[in-house]
């Protein structure tokens, strides 16, 4: 078969590691283009054409014609393949980063090209900024990674025909690069780019409940100027109350030299889109301990992979911080959340929401922005009687990451992780969808106030991701 991928760019992360891994396994059974806004940073294994008008709008300053650039689309398609490709294979279509990419392909629709449309993350779930305010392509196949959006896309009028589960591959990490003697700042890893909805400061307080005492090492700092300031107030408060934290590790030790060395691997993310964080670690023979994410973890568990030792909920008792404030702001974060996708919703009834969310007279630490979060840190820090209220409420944090320490779990994990999320399985899924996209035409449209709906819940409305940051 003949498989053009395009993306906004290639840029180091999450989509592009996946695109990546397509690459890989597609390129024993097909022939690969891919089409781009940015040039790849580093090595792709497949050619590619780069076409600016892609990009995203931030990157790419010129207006565009949407018409236009479907053709040069055609154009540098039919440059590799005089006859055309089998399918075009686009990823995340659904964010307006690019605000021309929807009517780019209903002109490439119109053309009769294949589409196959593949949903790594949904406006919906916290990204206003990114969402259209047109409807989303109509008669056309759509991937989804996990069983919580294909759910979701089904209520919200996709056929069983047309939407498909796709969930990633995982690539066990390398080895450390030499034998060396274990480095004294094992102790507990964060992997990750410290980000808002990562929910740095619930793995800060986790740690201190270890016992002995032990390091948290976070391994990047964020990217993006609206992750930035959290961050740096993140590393200001560690560096004045004496916490045992180090950031930025990875941008000095070699990361499969910290996972090597690390006593066990941490994860207190509120929003996952796939969760590989859910997965890596057990393939490094490394125990993972931390808040469970339902929603994606709930494929990972049906394929008999232990995660039950995670926790669902961090309680903190609604005297540990300033409660009438934490109020105020989530419920004006909701209304405006909510206006921003043109839903009006009455005071009384967002008062109604915020009410669940506390009705046990504590509040799930991963709701609260991150100054909330920093009272209650300090209470526990310099209170007792706070720390043993906080043990009473979460009885695991009486026992830190000692259920993960079984070998036989870890082993367990790990066998099944490298059976169900493989290369040749992600290979034989992404040949059996093709064919499907190929030969099976679909009519069928998605009802985006069900798809709103689904995701503006108080529950999962937490103000790292919701509302912007305020120090």
């Amino acid at each position: 078969m003949k498989i053009a991928l395009m993306h906004y760019h290639l840029k180091p992360g999450g989509v592009t590691t996946v695109i990546g891994q397509q690459v890989a396994a597609l390129r024993r059974s097909c022939d690969v283009l891919v089409l781009t806004g940015e040039a790849p940073v580093g090595d792709l294994e497949a050619d590619y054409a780069l076409l600016p008008a892609l990009a995203y709008d931030t990157v790419r300053k010129t207006d565009l014609n949407p018409l236009r650039v479907a053709g040069q689309i055609q154009d540098a398609i039919r440059t590799r393949w005089p006859g055309g490709c089998d399918l075009l294979h686009v990823h995340n279509p659904l964010l307006a980063k690019n605000r021309s990419l929807l009517e780019i392909l209903r002109h490439l629709q119109a053309d009769g090209l294949k589409l196959f449309l593949q949903i790594h993350d949904l406006a919906e779930d916290g990204r206003p900024n990114a969402f259209f305010d047109d409807p989303y392509p109509a008669d056309c196949h759509y991937g989804v990674i996990n069983s919580r959006d294909y759910a979701i896309l089904l209520q919200a009028g996709l056929l069983k025909r047309g939407l498909h589960l796709l969930p990633n591959s995982v690539t066990p990490p390398a080895g450390p690069p030499s034998r060396q003697p274990r480095q004294p700042h094992g102790g507990v890893l964060y992997p990750i780019r410290a980000i808002r909805r990562k929910n740095v400061g619930e793995a800060i307080l986790l740690s201190l409940f270890a016992r002995p005492p032990t390091q948290l090492t976070v391994t990047l700092p964020p990217n993006s100027p609206a992750d930035m300031q959290s961050y740096t107030d993140w590393k200001d408060h560690v560096r004045q109350n004496g916490l045992h934290v180090r950031f930025e590790a990875g941008l000095v030790d070699d990361y499969s030299r910290l996972v090597a060395e690390a006593d066990y691997i941490i994860t207190t993310s509120i929003s996952e889109g796939f969760g590989f964080v859910f997965l890596e670690p057990w393939t490094a023979s490394k125990p993972l301990w931390g808040r469970l994410l339902p929603a994606v973890c709930g494929d990972f568990m049906r394929q008999g992979i232990h995660l039950d030792h995670l926790y669902h909920r961090l309680a903190v008792p609604l005297s540990l911080f300033d409660h009438p404030a934490f109020q105020r702001q989530w419920c004006r974060a909701y209304s405006k959340a909510a206006a921003c996708y043109g839903k009006t919703l009455p005071w009384s009834q967002i008062e109604s929401r915020y009410s669940r969310i506390v009705a046990d007279d504590s509040v799930d630490f991963g709701l609260l922005a991150e100054p909330f979060q920093r009272e209650v840190i300090r209470a526990v820090q310099s209170d007792d009687h706070h720390r043993a209220r906080m043990i009473d409420r979460n009885p695991h944090l009486d026992d830190f990451a000692g259920v993960t320490a079984s070998r036989r779990c870890v082993m367990h994990n790990r066998r099944l992780v490298l059976a169900h999320y493989n290369q040749d399985t992600y290979h034989r899924r992404l040949l059996e969808i093709y064919s499907r996209v190929v030969n099976t035409p679909v009519h069928q449209k998605i009802d985006k106030p069900q798809v709103l709906d689904a995701f503006l819940t108080p529950e999962q409305f937490s103000l790292l991701k919701w509302s912007p940051y305020h120090g």
